[in-house]
């Protein structure tokens, strides 16, 4: 076999091995844009979520390791347009809409900290007396027969 005919061969064989995947890194950062100390990314949520798609195939996830790295499920996504959310519990949500080709495509997100003045609390009731809406007199009455 000759050089010209093995050629052909290897980039069958290398493009064989691409597929459509999303893949990239998630990096923590403060409002200022600052990487956040003592904490890694391991266990952000990256959903991939396909808007032109049938709905068996309409989403994948995937969730960051201890360097902020995530790809897609192997064989989970199809070539088309995706909305990629990233979340994690105490950051604010983002999103990018990427287009995926036969190659696959990558993305680099920053997740930003919310300040601790800007988070809510929801509390809850303490006592029977606060988990009444509307107190007074309620008047029951039997069915028309």
């Amino acid at each position: 076999m000759t050089i010209r005919a093995l050629i052909p061969l290897i980039a069958l064989l290398a493009l064989s091995g691409c597929g459509a995947t999303i893949r990239g890194t998630v990096q923590l950062v403060d409002g200022r844009d600052q990487p956040v100390a003592n904490e890694n990314p391991k266990g952000t949520l990256v959903n991939m979520i396909n808007t032109s798609a049938a709905v068996e195939k309409a989403s994948a996830s995937a969730s960051a390791d201890e360097k902020g790295e995530f790809e897609s499920p192997k064989d989970s996504l199809t070539t088309g347009v995706y909305k990629v959310e990233v979340s994690r519990i105490g950051y604010e949500t983002q999103t990018q809409t990427v287009e995926v080709g036969n190659f696959g495509t990558k993305v680099q997100v920053k997740l930003r900290r919310i300040e601790d003045a800007k988070r809510k609390s929801i509390k809850g009731s303490t006592t029977d007396e606060d988990k009444i809406i509307n107190p007074g007199e309620v008047n029951i009455q039997p069915p028309a027969m």
